[in-house]
């Protein structure tokens, strides 16, 4: 028997984040086993509970947190991780994964990934930020390192633009994660 797959939810500091809620039963319902790490900017939009309660699983919200014995929680992950998604990905985050930068548990994960593990990020955030050349030049890293890109959407944004940068259709991540994961 096929154990099941396991999708690493990085869950970052956007509006969208309560939208991972969902992606998270959507994906637990498929039987995916999914482990979440919250930034700290995350946390300042929606509490880990639902997370834990969803996923069945704890949640990562430090860097130093532990599940249990010596290895580091970002660790253990990076090394589980079939798919590593981030939704909502803001603009920091992809520029942290694009350049490596390694300062907190979800960055951390990021970038000790291990090397089976596809990637699939679901940006969200204001349109000029989406469009900025210094974003679009991290996009392009990203994508030229084999990560996958679903989104932004178009329509009326949380700063009250209208245009690019809605977080995708949470039932067209779920669909393209579980493609990714077949």
């Amino acid at each position: 028997m096929e154990s099941a797959k396991t999708t690493v939810l990085g869950v970052t500091g956007s509006i969208a984040a309560y939208k991972a809620v969902e992606l998270t039963s959507l994906l637990t319902k498929r039987g995916i086993v999914v482990r979440v790490i919250m930034t700290s900017e995350a946390l300042r939009f929606i509490t880990p509970v639902a997370f834990k309660t969803l996923s069945r699983g704890s949640v990562v919200t430090d860097l130093h947190d532990e599940d249990e014995g010596w290895k580091p929680a970002h660790i253990t992950l990076a090394d589980e991780a079939d798919l590593f998604l981030v939704a909502p990905a803001t603009a920091n985050t992809i520029a942290k994964m694009a350049c490596g930068l390694a300062d907190d548990a979800l960055s951390c994960a990021a970038l000790a990934l291990n090397p089976r593990a596809k990637i699939l990020i679901a940006p969200a955030m204001n349109g000029k930020m989406w469009m900025h050349p210094a974003t679009q030049r991290s996009v392009a890293v990203l994508k030229e390192r084999g990560a996958e890109f679903i989104g932004p959407d178009e329509g009326l944004l949380s700063c009250g633009y209208e245009g690019i940068g809605r977080l995708w259709d949470v039932e067209k991540i779920t669909a393209k994660a579980l493609e990714m994961l077949a």
